[in-house]
């Protein structure tokens, strides 16, 4: 008995100090620590050690220790407990494929919400979220809050996903869920995909009123929300109202200042940055050169290219490029821009020689636009703007028979672009240059880009004045 007791104890501590590792990442540690449990205690494991192993599993991609953990489970019969059968669920979505996640959760007995939560979550984050939503259809009990999580930050990532989104975020409501702070990171982007200004203000009232508006999160979220649909007032409000602001922060209000054509604010708020010993990061740089872009500021975009290597070791990306050679453009330092062009070291996007070939325009600059769109014809072949632009400089340039060979050569490539919604094509079509979105703040950490529908209408009017 005293044997038991013993062990019983030691198992107890184990846990916690396995529960312990997982909590803080150290998932090596906690397999190290499991196998240690295995081999020195002479007693069953319980089933809440096995879910918190198999979390490490899926973290650092075990697929074989977790395939012999449900070997074990299996005998031990312990798939009816909803916790080990959700982990094993998630294990085999993020370590092998949806497919065996999908036929275990299939196998499971009895299947509570987080079972259910665990296959719509796997479905959202593979993008496929027309299963999420046929399996949330299917649902045979409640979904709870994290169930409406899923799909709503699911939907948001799609282009056509908004308003289904804020539909589904009314419905949580109407059925008594009470949001929580990830259902509001969640539901951010797609205010700002339809341009929600009331449904911005509303979730940050809420968070007022259930104390949870000084999240860093969500106040970064805030900021960009705010920015990107012109609410700059709003946006400096909640900012200045952070009572600490990292670098995500920062590029937030940055951004917002560069969309909006405020270039003299969003660079003095980089230098505030600055003194504040905040780290920039490239998508702050993004914002930073983007400024300078709208403002004309050649030479101050030169600087903070080089600054943002030289000083933060920060690596430019293609876009970073396309924001210097469309400052430059835009300057008239047409050559100068060709130049980053060919000396990039990274691949050279659509962005770039779109900027390029829309100053070749203004400027009447015939040579250089001629390679700019051959490089765009190869990149987007089936994108009208860029033939339309190219057959516009020809005729301002009174050279009329090249312009009707790019109309030729447009209608032999399928590539339409109709008279009457000629304004419509080029908006689609006008690329749109990248700044730090709701994407990269919503996860904090997973810093990806999210074009958003304003920044993207600014940019392709833009073009559109270009080409016509």
């Amino acid at each position: 008995m005293a044997s038991y007791t013993s062990n019983y104890l030691r198992l107890l501590s184990f846990t916690k100090r396995l529960s312990s590792y997982v909590n803080q990442g150290r998932h090596d540690q906690a397999l190290s620590l499991f196998h240690h449990i295995q081999a020195s205690l002479a007693l069953a494991l319980d089933p809440h050690v096995f879910s918190i192993v198999l979390k490490s599993c899926a973290a650092i991609h075990r697929p074989q220790l977790g395939t012999a953990i449900h070997a074990h489970i299996a005998k031990s019969s312990f798939l009816s407990n909803p916790f080990v059968a959700s982990a094993l669920v998630d294990m085999y979505g993020k370590c092998i494929s949806i497919l065996p996640a999908r036929n275990l959760f299939d196998e499971i007995p009895q299947r509570n919400v987080v079972v259910w939560n665990a296959m719509i979550s796997l479905y959202t984050h593979s993008n496929r979220v027309p299963d999420a939503l046929k399996l949330f259809q299917l649902m045979d009990i409640a979904p709870d809050v994290s169930t409406y999580n899923s799909i709503i930050a699911g939907l948001a990532e799609l282009d056509d996903g908004s308003f289904k989104a804020i539909a589904l975020y009314r419905k949580m409501r109407e059925m008594g869920l009470i949001p929580n702070v990830i259902t509001l990171l969640a539901l951010l982007p797609t205010c700002i995909g339809v341009a929600a200004l009331n449904l911005i203000k509303e979730i940050q009232s809420y968070a007022i009123r259930n104390d949870i508006d000084s999240h860093p999160q969500l106040s970064s979220g805030l900021v960009e929300a705010y920015g990107r649909c012109g609410c700059l007032v709003n946006a400096h409000n909640v900012f200045w109202g952070m009572k600490e602001r990292d670098v995500v922060a920062w590029s937030s209000i940055i951004s917002a200042y560069a969309l909006h054509g405020k270039a003299r604010t969003a660079l003095e708020m980089f230098q505030q940055m600055e003194l504040a010993k905040v780290q920039p990061d490239g998508i702050t740089f993004l914002g930073v050169l983007k400024a300078c872009s709208h403002a004309g500021l050649a030479d101050e975009a030169m600087d903070y290219f080089a600054r943002m290597r030289t000083d933060y070791g920060v690596e430019a990306s293609s876009d970073h490029y396309s924001c210097l050679v469309d400052a430059l453009s835009r300057a008239g330092r047409l050559y100068e821009a060709y130049q980053v062009i060919r000396e990039m070291p990274v691949k050279v996007t659509a962005k770039a020689w779109g900027a390029l070939l829309g100053a070749c325009r203004t400027y009447g600059e015939l040579e250089l636009a001629e390679i700019a769109g051959k490089a765009l014809s190869e990149i987007e072949p089936d994108n009208p703007a860029n033939y339309v632009l190219l057959a516009r400089i020809y005729a301002s340039q009174g050279r009329h028979e090249e312009a009707e060979r790019m109309r030729s050569e447009m209608k032999e490539k399928g590539v339409k672009a109709a008279p009457v919604c000629k304004s419509l094509h080029l908006i689609q079509s006008c690329r749109a240059e990248t700044i730090p979105t709701m994407t990269n703040i919503w996860r904090y950490g997973v810093r990806i880009s999210f074009a958003s529908v304003f920044m993207a209408f600014v940019e392709r009017v833009r073009c559109l004045q270009v080409a016509y």
